[in-house]
């Protein structure tokens, strides 16, 4: 017995929205982990905004600002400022950027930051 095409197209789109919910259900959960959104940049010890907190003088432009403990996230809320931060002391090594709206596990811990318009 043979299932007409538009029948198979229908299961297909099923079974890929369902697909799709699913890993938005499962990022969601991922971020449940984080402190709720709140003004101002925060560097954190741990992963997932977990750990010891530094707060981020979003006003301090082009200032660098070595760490006394790395950070491995971030969270940024800002509608002019973003934070670059950098795997070495001093704002050396590799950098990336925050954006002005971040949320995020770092690629590597930071062990230094300065402040960039955005």
């Amino acid at each position: 017995m043979f299932l007409p095409r538009t029948k198979i197209r229908s299961a297909a789109v099923a079974v890929t929205t369902a697909a799709a919910l699913i890993g938005l259900g499962a990022g969601a959960a991922g971020a449940a982990g984080w402190p709720p959104l709140q003004e101002g940049g925060h560097l954190y010890a741990g992963s997932n905004g977990t750990g010891t907190v530094t707060t981020v003088d979003l006003d301090d432009f082009g200032t660098c600002h070595t760490l006394s403990e790395p950070s491995l996230s971030i969270q940024v809320v800002s509608g002019s400022s973003s934070v670059v931060i950098y795997s070495g002391a001093g704002c050396t090594g590799h950098a990336w950027g925050s954006g002005s709206l971040a949320q995020s596990d770092l690629p590597w811990a930071a062990l230094s930051y300065r402040v960039v318009p955005a």
